[in-house]
């Protein structure tokens, strides 16, 4: 009937309520996928293997190592370390006894770290042996820290500045392994991070069990990261920054083999394990993948059992897109997310779009940043916070909600990038008739050249995939006609002597001709976040007059 109201007590399922802990995901992975293996190459410098059964074990040792500490749930306790099987113990150890992991990025600069540590109130910090000098040169300043913990065996102790420095192999052999998980509130936190914090201090992050554990679930489907009892996965994502996308999560739940690289980031080094484990998964920030791709190059030797390469951070150029189909038979997927959404929040999984597709076509296709995965909303808008279409053409501010989202920052009032419930990401985007997603720029570092707008990431794409090229950056310099115009900032392959009209000649059938740089610099090298993004804060202070002054 037209007009009818709804009840004012709706009819509720009778359906049981269990909480959503990070506990919960330990225990099912310990009784479904005992047997899956974690390998990791260790700080020592050897190769470590065991089980998940055996991870179970040492996280239950770990969370009797907190209570007899005086730990209590909801207190801090941090983690300075790299990918490996000791910080995949703290992840499930520290939040299913109910305290908080803090993970701390050592790319941050001392004073961030500083800032973080005594903001975050972290009560003590496990520590891999590569940080402990890094501990040691702000100890003066952390002074609230109650202990440390060295993540290594009784024989590789180091002598150390760092007061109350523990063991952690001698603290965990003299631990029992049979600990209850507690039940609590889901909504309790589980995690916390800190963004890199390119302008002012980093601001944290702080994540609940429930969103932890929804955000797992999520991931791990075919239209996101794909992850399956049968995947090979070695995430060059941090475990420090961001949780490593999720993935030491969505693995428990799926029984997915897990290796993890620990300090290991070089080309060679990555290869050597992906090689031995044969990983069919990789998951990280393009300068990475592109150090792998040189390397594999400089060998002439093809990634043979690798499927799937999933790169974030920052968008993939086409030419590496190319070199890993061509080169390595791998499917590049881009993903898109941030640090304030646990982070997936769009895929560009392989989809129905791009099965008819000629090849060129679907590189460009799979340039873009994806289509949200399910719990993910998105819009973009004006100036006036008015939806724009999505057409693929308008352009505007991204903005995001979903449950796994935040809502606000850790002891921090500032609102601004809370808007009616949404999320303002500080990204430019498009959105297409089909939801892909592209992300045109940071608003801060978009280009608007005589009242258009010029995108510093497609500009960037482009020139990067000059073989003679290693690395781009894009800054808006001040212009006496245009009000904007861009200059590139490049550097070489080594041995390279690649001029500026080298590479406007590359650019000139790229982009569009009012698109090309007023000019090219060449730098030794150029600065990154803690996060492996550019830096482009610093960059636009220094050449933001460099177009006036060359006039």
């Amino acid at each position: 009937m037209s007009g009818q109201s709804l009840p004012s007590k709706p009819l509720l399922g009778q359906m049981m309520e269990r909480p959503l802990l990070v506990s919960t995901l330990l225990e099912h992975a310990e009784t479904t996928h005992a047997t899956s293996e974690i390998v990791s190459r260790r700080c020592e410098g050897d190769i470590h293997r065991y089980t998940i059964k055996d991870a179970a074990s040492r996280a239950r040792k770990l969370a009797n190592l907190l209570s007899r500490f005086g730990v209590q749930q909801g207190d801090r306790v941090a983690t300075l370390a790299w990918n490996g099987y000791r910080h995949w113990e703290l992840y499930y150890g520290v939040s299913g006894f109910g305290a908080v992991l803090h993970t701390i990025n050592p790319r941050l600069f001392a004073e961030q770290l500083v800032y973080i540590v005594n903001h975050a109130e972290d009560r003590f910090i496990f520590v891999d042996l590569t940080f402990v000098p890094l501990l040691e040169s702000i100890n003066d300043q952390i002074s609230r820290v109650e202990g440390f913990v060295i993540l290594c065996d009784e024989d590789k102790m180091p002598e150390t500045s760092l007061p109350n420095a523990l063991c952690y192999e001698t603290l965990l052999a003299n631990e029992p392994d049979d600990f209850v998980w507690p039940e609590f509130d889901e909504r309790s936190a589980a995690s916390m991070c800190y963004t890199s914090g390119t302008t002012g201090n980093p601001k944290g992050v702080l994540y609940s069990h429930r969103s932890t554990v929804i955000h797992a679930m999520a991931s791990i489907g075919e239209e996101a990261l794909g992850l399956a009892s049968t995947s090979c996965f070695l995430p060059v994502v941090p475990m420090f920054h961001v949780n490593a996308w999720g993935t030491p999560y969505s693995a428990a739940i799926t029984g997915a083999k897990q290796v993890f690289p620990g300090p290991g980031m070089d080309g060679a080094s990555l290869w050597e394990l992906i090689d031995a484990e044969q990983v069919d998964l990789l998951l990280g920030v393009p300068t990475v993948w592109l150090m792998l791709l040189n390397h594999m190059d400089s060998i002439g030797k093809k990634l043979e059992s690798v499927q799937n390469v999933v790169v974030g951070g920052s968008a993939a150029p086409l030419s590496m897109i190319r070199d890993f189909q061509e080169k390595h038979d791998a499917f590049l997927i881009h993903a898109w997310g941030m640090t304030e959404m646990s982070p997936i929040g769009t895929v560009n999984a392989h989809s129905i779009h791009m099965e008819s597709m000629p090849l060129e076509e679907r590189y460009r296709l799979q340039a873009k940043q994806g289509r949200p995965v399910y719990g993910v909303e998105m819009k973009i808008v004006d100036d006036d916070n008015r939806e724009l279409p999505r057409d693929g053409e308008a352009r505007g501010r991204l903005l995001v909600r979903g449950p796994w989202i935040i809502s606000g920052y850790y002891n921090n009032d500032d609102r601004s990038s809370f808007i009616d419930g949404w999320f303002d990401t500080g990204d430019v985007a498009t959105i297409d008739e089909n939801n892909y997603l592209t992300i045109v720029d940071r608003s801060k570092d978009v280009i608007k050249s005589g009242g258009e707008w010029i995108s510093s990431i497609d500009l960037e794409n482009a020139a990067v995939g000059h073989p003679e090229l290693s690395e781009c950056c894009v800054i808006a310099a001040r212009h006496e006609k245009w009000s904007e115009r861009p200059v590139l900032l490049a550097t070489r392959q080594e041995g390279s002597q690649i001029s500026e009209a080298d590479v406007l000649r590359y650019l000139e059938d790229k982009v569009a001709k009012w698109w090309l740089p007023d000019a090219i610099v060449f730098v030794e090298s150029l600065p990154h976040t803690a996060t492996g993004k550019l830096l482009k804060v610093d960059l636009r202070k220094t050449y933001e007059n460099y177009l006036l002054e060359k006039a």
